[in-house]
């Protein structure tokens, strides 16, 4: 409870008033399935047990005053409900006042103003989806305080809406679908072509999932992220020339294999080799899992971070430096890059008795290459967002 106390005293010295409504939205991990979301593929993600915290009240007028943490330097950021408009200079305030104006947008009445107190525990610009934890959040956040009763899922679509049209990256459904539908001690299969998914009890006696942070800065809206999904489209709209399909997941590597020459640029045509590989990796991993042959899943994850780093070329030094270093040392099962890419964080699964061994030995050798040291994160899965109190 310290850290909730420590909050509600932050928020009376800044809104100069009190509040008992406290909610939580975790960050994700992805542990295969990279670049396949958007691609109509599969993913398997998991909450994690560090997120976003937010200490609200509601206000009398149409005034909204957010401030985080995080971002002590910009002080309180103050907007209108009558001018939900994208403003560069309100920076992470975008998050949250995107999701306001999609619900506005969907016609869902906030009929006042709220103070909100935002506090992130997940690195920002790691790829652990803090700007999606946000969103979530804010979403959670309006259905309990004005009495909205809107479905998880529904909440969820609207935040992707949000991050695509308000915020303007062209991001799949995977990140807020996981912080939104996450259970604890589970990853999740997600089709995101359907939304269908089911949750895979991750039963990893005597292992552990270890994150590491390449501590890399990356901001995913300037990322090359635009210009894979790109890329992907233009390899799908070649394909279906020839084939039947709405999506590039729907085929097996078999059948791409058969017809990938009519995929024009080769660039274009790695692309779409990633994507459908690995969407059928991702299926592969999660029946090693419930097969409970986590060497399996470990090479696959491994095999993922290739294909990755060849095939979509969304890797980079640092990346490439935590998984080598990563592959070479005992007891690591699998590791691999997870998220967008290009900078943030890698995914490893470990034997315990070697996690502090990990630790030292990615410490000293990514640090003599790289110049700045990695941070580790032994990862708690949870539950999706949430109230709190």
């Amino acid at each position: 409870m310290t850290i909730i106390n420590n909050l509600k005293d932050n928020f009376f010295t800044t809104f100069k008033t009190n509040s008992e409504n406290v909610f939580f939205s975790p960050g994700r991990v992805n542990l295969i399935g990279e670049h396949t979301d958007y691609n109509g593929g599969n993913v398997f993600p998991c909450a994690l047990s560090f997120g976003t915290y937010a200490v609200v009240s509601k206000r009398e007028d149409r005034e909204i005053s957010v401030h985080s943490l995080n971002f002590e330097q910009l002080g309180t950021i103050d907007f209108n409900l009558d001018n939900l408009s994208y403003e560069k200079k309100h920076d992470w305030a975008n998050y949250p006042k995107g999701v306001i104006k999609t619900f506005e947008d969907h016609g869902f009445n906030i009929p006042t103003g709220f103070n909100i107190l935002f506090y992130g525990n997940i690195p920002n610009g790691a790829g652990l989806s803090s700007s999606a934890s946000i969103e979530v959040l804010t979403a959670v956040i309006l259905n309990d305080l004005f009495n909205l009763n809107i479905d998880m899922i529904s909440m969820v679509k609207m935040c992707q809406e949000a991050e695509n049209k308000f915020i303007g990256v062209n991001c799949g459904i995977m990140d807020q679908f996981s912080i939104g539908m996450g259970k604890e001690n589970c990853a999740m299969l997600l089709d995101c072509n359907t939304l269908e998914y089911r949750y895979s009890e991750l039963n990893m006696t005597g292992h552990k999932l270890i994150v590491a942070n390449t501590n890399k800065k990356r901001g995913l809206a300037d990322s090359k992220y635009n210009e894979r999904r790109n890329e992907c489209e233009t390899a799908l709209a070649e394909l279906q020339k020839v084939k039947n399909i709405a999506c590039l997941c729907e085929l097996t590597e078999e059948e791409f294999e058969n017809i990938k020459d009519s995929v024009s640029n080769p660039i274009m045509a790695k692309r779409a080799k990633h994507a459908i590989y690995e969407n059928q990796r991702t299926l592969k991993a999660v029946k090693a899992l419930e097969d409970n042959n986590l060497e399996l899943f470990g090479q696959l994850m491994n095999k993922s971070h290739i294909s990755l780093r060849d095939d979509y070329e969304v890797t980079g030094i640092e990346l490439d430096t935590l998984v080598s270093l990563a592959w070479n040392i005992e007891g690591v099962l699998g590791s691999r890059m997870t998220g967008a890419g290009f900078g943030g964080c890698t995914v490893t699964l470990i034997k315990e008795e070697f996690v502090d061994l990990f630790i030292e030995e990615l410490t000293k050798k990514y640090t003599e290459k790289i110049g700045y040291e990695p941070s580790f994160y032994v990862v708690n899965i949870s539950d999706g967002a949430r109230k709190l109190i």
